[in-house]
């Protein structure tokens, strides 16, 4: 007899993200952020394998022992994201607009042309998937882990339901299937590239001090379905404002597949590089509380 495992969920309470909106929605900011900060606290007390990755991850990206303050302002720092996140799901104004050297991503929305957006859990680039298609009225589809507990997830999807769709990663059945209805409808779709789940095609490349494992399975669907990929992080800016930088185009071409990946891989190591260059000034900003992605040798 076999049985169905549990659904993955977010951590904390089922009625947290709730309630949060309901305190937003009644209390002063000057009251409720201190009680986010205590909350906080409680989250770091109670969630004891987040925090450990959270201080691998500063211990690395510092080169030193992090304190458990330092470790409390990396979980703030994602409180106050997902706090952002909810605040625009309610309707708060927020833009997301591409910085002066976001050549490749600009020449994307100029034209009509579908893409794989590949992205990363870092600053606000969770939320910059959400505004583009209402700003730029292009069809997105993101790729996502579907998950219990994520009340953010799904209001920002209601609320921005007319230009954004769901493809569910832990639906291995329908995958290949809604990836290929996507792009006949002229849909972008947006991938993360820096979790190691649900990836079919892993590589190495250097991060933060070591060759550490990525995935690399939106440049085999770039060859596969004939369409470019732009690599891309939101982060934030003044309040209601986050800036998007972007790698260039990558297009597959004609050169055979070994030629193509190699391309792809500089591609990505460029983009990595300065992605890392981004947590080296703003740490804080790297949101994965798993293990960091492993280094091979």
């Amino acid at each position: 007899m076999t049985t169905t495992p549990p659904t993955a969920r977010n951590p904390g309470p089922s009625w947290g993200y709730r309630f949060l909106c309901a305190s937003d929605a009644v209390l002063p900011e000057f009251i409720f952020r201190p009680l986010r900060w205590i909350g906080t606290w409680i989250a770091l007390a109670n969630m004891p394998a987040q925090r450990g990755h959270s201080r691998t991850y500063l211990r690395v990206i510092t080169g030193r022992e992090p304190s458990v303050a330092e470790v409390f302002r990396h979980f703030f720092a994602f409180e106050e994201f997902l706090m952002l996140r909810l605040r625009v799901a309610r309707g708060l104004p927020h833009r997301g607009d591409l910085s002066v050297e976001a050549k490749g991503f600009r020449l994307l929305l100029d034209s009509s042309e579908p893409a794989l957006l590949g992205t990363f859990h870092v600053g606000h680039s969770d939320l910059t998937g959400f505004l583009l298609g209402q700003q730029e009225k292009r069809r997105v589809f993101m790729v996502r882990q579907r998950v219990g507990n994520s009340h953010d997830t799904e209001v920002l999807g209601a609320r921005f339901a007319q230009w954004l769709s769901f493809i569910w990663v832990n639906e291995p059945e329908n995958l290949l299937f809604a990836l290929k209805d996507a792009i006949a409808a002229g849909g972008s779709m947006a991938m993360k590239c820096d979790r190691l789940e649900f990836s079919a095609k892993n590589e190495a490349f250097d991060f933060l001090g070591a060759k550490r494992l990525f995935p690399f399975t939106i440049y085999h669907l770039a060859l596969i379905f004939r369409l470019p990929v732009v690599l891309c992080v939101g982060l934030p800016a003044e309040p209601g404002h986050s800036i998007v930088h972007s790698s260039p185009l990558f297009r597959p071409d004609d050169a055979g597949k070994a030629a193509n990946l190699a391309r792809a891989r500089a591609h990505f190591q460029e983009f990595l590089t300065r992605l890392e260059g981004f947590l080296r000034e703003q740490p804080l900003l790297w949101f994965n509380f798993i293990p960091l992605n492993p280094p091979v040798s």
